[in-house]
């Protein structure tokens, strides 16, 4: 009996200790993966969503507007007189502009969505005064476009990342590519011969087996994953903080997205952490990486709508982020995870082979799309044979089904083949010849420009990707994208965030961008907006902020 009673319970006692290392184990895994996420809330999607719920929404009045920063009675004064001429001078330069997107803002969401985050809520009130950005074009020339008031300005837009070239590159392409297709016109389902031709020239650009045609890089990345989790027979995706991979809900977690996303992990790119996460865990599929943020890891694409206090971050190593890539690799052979390059952004952008030539690093699985279709909608991923095939042939009810009306359309098809020829011209290929050197060297001299006019202003670089930074404190740095617009200089609805230059910027073009950029800027300057009294931090901006919210939510 005492015997039978010894045995039950040492056999309770192994049953605790396994179920208490088996606790152990789950807590110091999650342990570990939250250490591997960025401290940021943008590392914390799930956080970051709950606080955005209960952040209470005001506004500025006139009485405080002016002067947030503690600036004396004159320079309050100086802002709102600088102001008044804003207002009154884009009303007279932009009125067709300006009157045809009022015509149809009302009935455009997606108007009215960048219309109202263009700048921070707080001061909205203000913008609805009248300090208005026409979002209506109608032609564009070299590196210009014109608006509907014939406006010429310099287009620092890059059309999200479309603009490679040049527009008249774009528009040649699709000019020609709808004389290549047009005998057969907008027939689906079957092919247009043009895509022989385009399927072995991505093969090579690629270096990849196989691939399939979408309708946009968002449907290709979803494509990609689910391949990813098809062949690996886990769910598990990771994302690093900050990065972007189109809309659907798995790969944008946190604000904007109305679902939990599961099954994703968002990790701090270039962390140990993470790098502790990926070797040890077993249920992970891919990693999705979007070589753009090595401009600015772990942060959230640049956009003035957030610029409350002027500490933007953006800096740029290409040896860093090479080590970083051949670590993913080399963790992903020993793990059997799926490496995935995002290049809709930065395909071709940075080397005729895109990334994977320009960091020397191979990818499982690379998504081009933007600029690849020649000035068309498209999303091309490219993959090893391992990773692409959608069935199972001992399986034949076992598929990874994908895809969709316009996938190949000929039309795209079409612009798509020339582009990939004209990628092979001499005259593109010399646009590549010292594209670094060519970038840096323009960027050193523009902040050396604006370090010698005494100016807070300076530019970050990845290649001919720019971003703008402010180097004091402030409060009304997002008010810079109108005077750059007034000097012709047409930005993203991000505003200053983001600054996206065609290769075919000639040094000339580039020289007048650069004296009007400064003119901008020492413009701004003598309306006060950038008066700094020295006790002003950007701690003390953020304080001020979360006093508001706290007054704004309980008071």
């Amino acid at each position: 009996m005492n015997e039978s009673i010894g045995i039950n319970t040492l056999v309770m006692t192994g049953v605790g200790s396994a179920a208490l290392f088996m606790a152990f184990q789950k807590v110091k895994t999650r342990a570990e993966l939250s250490l591997a996420k960025h401290k940021s809330l943008a590392g914390h999607p799930r956080t970051a969503k709950r606080i955005a719920a209960l952040l209470p929404s005001y506004r500025y009045d006139a009485s405080q507007v002016f002067g947030l920063d503690g600036a004396p009675p004159d320079v309050v004064a100086q802002r709102q007189a600088a102001f008044e001429r804003l207002v009154a001078t884009i009303g007279q330069r932009f009125p067709a502009t300006l009157a045809a997107g009022a015509s149809v803002v009302e009935g455009l969401s997606d108007l009215q969505f960048v219309s109202a985050y263009r700048v921070p809520f707080q001061f909205r009130g203000l913008v609805d005064r009248g300090l208005k950005i026409g979002s209506f074009l109608q032609t564009s020339d070299g590196v210009t476009v014109t608006d509907l008031d014939g406006n010429v300005l310099y287009d620092l837009t890059g059309s999200y990342g479309v603009n490679l070239f040049g527009n008249d590159f774009y528009k040649a392409c699709i000019d020609e590519g709808a004389d290549a297709v047009r005998a057969l016109g907008p027939v689906l389902g079957a092919y247009h011969p043009v895509m022989v031709d385009n399927v072995q020239r991505l093969k090579r650009v690629s270096g990849m087996d196989e691939l399939s045609f979408h309708m946009s890089g968002t449907e290709a990345v979803m494509q990609a994953v689910r391949l990813a989790r098809y062949h690996s027979g886990r769910k598990k995706i990771v994302r690093f903080c900050g990065s972007y991979h189109g809309w659907w809900g798995d790969v944008q977690p946190g604000i904007g997205n109305p679902m939990v996303a599961k099954d994703t992990y968002t990790l701090s790119e270039m962390g140990e952490g993470t790098l502790r996460v990926l070797r040890k865990r077993t249920d992970i599929a891919c990693i999705l990486l979007n070589p753009l943020q090595a401009l600015h890891p772990n942060a959230a694409a640049p956009s003035d709508s957030s610029l409350m206090d002027g500490s933007r971050k953006a800096a740029y190593s290409r040896e860093k982020y090479t080590a970083w890539l051949k670590t993913l690799r080399s963790i992903c052979d020993e793990k059997g995870i799926a490496l995935i390059f995002d290049e809709v952004f930065v395909g071709f952008r940075l080397a005729p082979g895109g990334a994977q030539e320009y960091f020397g690093v191979k990818a499982d699985m690379v998504i081009y799309g933007k600029t690849l279709g020649g000035g068309l909608p498209i999303g091309v991923l490219c993959g090893k044979r391992a990773w692409m095939r959608r069935f199972r042939d001992d399986k034949p009810a076992d598929i990874c089904f994908a895809r969709g009306t316009f996938n190949s359309h000929p039309y795209v098809m079409g612009a798509m083949n020339v582009f990939l020829k004209r990628l092979d011209n001499q005259d593109i290929r010399a646009l590549y010849q010292n594209i670094d050197a060519t970038w840096n060297d323009r960027a050193y001299h523009l902040n050396k420009r604006l370090t010698e006019a005494g100016i807070a202003v300076q530019v970050a670089n990845m290649s001919s990707i720019w971003t703008v930074l402010y180097t004091q404190p402030g409060c009304y740095h997002w008010l810079f994208q109108h005077y750059l617009r007034l000097e012709g200089l047409a930005l993203s609805w991000v505003g200053t965030g983001r600054i996206i230059f065609s290769l075919n910027y000639t040094n000339a073009d580039f020289e007048e961008v650069s004296q009007r950029f400064v003119s901008a800027a020492k413009a701004m300057q003598a309306d006060g907006w950038w008066w700094h009294d020295g006790a002003q931090t950007h701690k003390t901006i953020k304080r001020r902020i979360m006093g508001e919210l706290l007054a704004a939510k309980f008071w």
